[in-house]
């Protein structure tokens, strides 16, 4: 079935549960692909401009920030150059106070200016092989800075002539290039950026559109409100004291136990090594979901203003990090796959098989209709498709039905 390859993000996210100050901008985009690019890229961009905002992870209760690094690969003419509308929506937070870092920049030349924006900043590059380029020079590879700056950790050099010191590294990266760039920044699965760096893979191919020959200037008055709101957003952060955000204790809960069962799944389907990726997806989705409420309390002008120290997700922006994610990580899975040498197309492709058995396993082992439901909606599963996939489950005998809604998975698919 054509619906059960569906890979696009944006198309299962409902326009009005995005923040306000955004979607206007989405409707800039002409296609599912485009949509996706601008979702990530809008995503990512914002993130950069959100100083004394995070939340804490993992036993130790350690500190996030809403830093997302992102690469969205894909072939010549699929429509990348949307992700540059990124620029646009930072460029009055970058006017106000030096934000954005060349890829192209020397050894020194980056640790020096990331240590002037006391450790945070935003990189920008539409062709991938920029940086890669520049790192082949012994003098300008800072590919550890990178895997660190993903995880916050303090980065010190000491060199004879030029020292540097950032105790917090908070740094968001976009990039967009095709797969020969992308293999060259993560050469293989055991880089340890390879899970830090989020993937989005782009199949489609661009159609000609009358918009080209247009000025340019029909998106302008678009994206000048938008980076008005998100620079009114980064002063009233900067003014705060720092600021905690928070999932609900139901929506932690859930987080948990959808990393416990999507695990095992996808360690079925793709190794152990993959395990770091699924791991670190939390993190991710709880910096998207930190993102978008952030945007939304920008609209409302009240968590912000006021100087609470707090700010609580809502559900609707839960559920769309969620989705988010569950989609991410089918793509990564995809570049896992290319990277550790599996016959691919130019452009991987994800089987429609993998989806549907990480959706069997993510379900408990009796469930209701409506439960199904919920979870393929949350993995952006049309309806019509999963009744389909249900009843395949059931004539294959992995899932038995008990009574009317009601159904048990086999001991061999539990």
């Amino acid at each position: 079935m054509e619906a059960d390859q569906d890979l696009h993000i944006a198309k299962h996210v409902e326009p009005e549960n995005l923040p306000a100050m955004i979607q206007p901008v989405m409707s800039l985009a002409q296609s599912d692909a485009e949509r996706d690019m601008l979702l990530m890229s809008l995503l990512t961009a914002a993130g950069s401009c959100m100083p004394n905002l995070y939340f804490r992870y993992g036993l130790t209760g350690k500190r996030y920030y809403p830093n997302l690094q992102c690469f969205i690969v894909g072939s010549a003419a699929c429509g990348k150059g949307i992700a540059n509308l990124a620029l646009e929506l930072v460029s009055k937070v970058h006017e106000a106070a030096p934000l954005v870092i060349a890829g192209d920049s020397s050894y020194p030349g980056f640790y020096k200016q990331l240590e002037r924006q006391n450790g945070r900043g935003y990189i920008h590059e539409s062709e991938g092989s920029v940086i890669t380029d520049v790192w082949r020079s012994s003098v300008a590879n800072y590919n550890t800075a990178l895997r660190k700056a993903a995880e916050h950790e303090p980065i010190t050099r000491n060199r004879a002539r030029d020292n540097s010191s950032i105790a917090c590294t908070q740094l968001s990266v976009l990039l967009t290039g095709t797969f020969s760039q992308y293999k060259a920044l993560v050469p293989s699965i055991e880089n340890g950026y390879f899970s830090r760096l989020l993937t989005l893979i782009v199949n489609d191919q661009q159609a000609f559109s009358s918009r080209y020959v247009e000025p340019a200037s029909c998106s302008n008055g678009i994206m000048g409100a938008a980076a008005q709101q998100l620079y009114d957003l980064c002063q009233a952060l900067y003014k705060s004291r720092p600021m905690e955000f928070s999932l609900t204790s139901e929506q932690r809960a859930r987080l948990g136990q959808h990393l416990e069962t999507a695990y095992p799944a996808l360690m079925q389907l793709l190794g152990v090594n993959f395990h770091s990726v699924v791991l670190r997806m939390a993190v991710h989705i709880e910096r998207i979901a930190m993102i978008l409420s952030a945007l939304r309390s920008c609209e409302e002008q009240l968590k912000i203003k006021n100087y609470e120290l707090r700010l609580e997700c809502s559900d609707s922006d839960y559920q769309t990090a969620e989705l988010i994610g569950n989609k991410l990580i089918l793509h990564m899975a995809a570049a896992y796959q290319m990277i550790k040498g599996a016959e691919q197309p130019s452009v991987p492709k994800i089987k429609p098989l993998d989806q549907r058995q990480m959706l069997l396993s993510l379900l408990p082992a009796e469930f209701e209709t409506k439960t199904l439901l919920e979870e393929a909606k949350s993995q952006g599963i049309s309806r019509r498709t999963v009744i389909y996939w249900n009843d395949e489950w059931q004539q294959m005998g992995a899932v038995q039905k008990i009574r009317h809604g009601v159904y048990r998975k086999s001991l061999a698919s539990a």
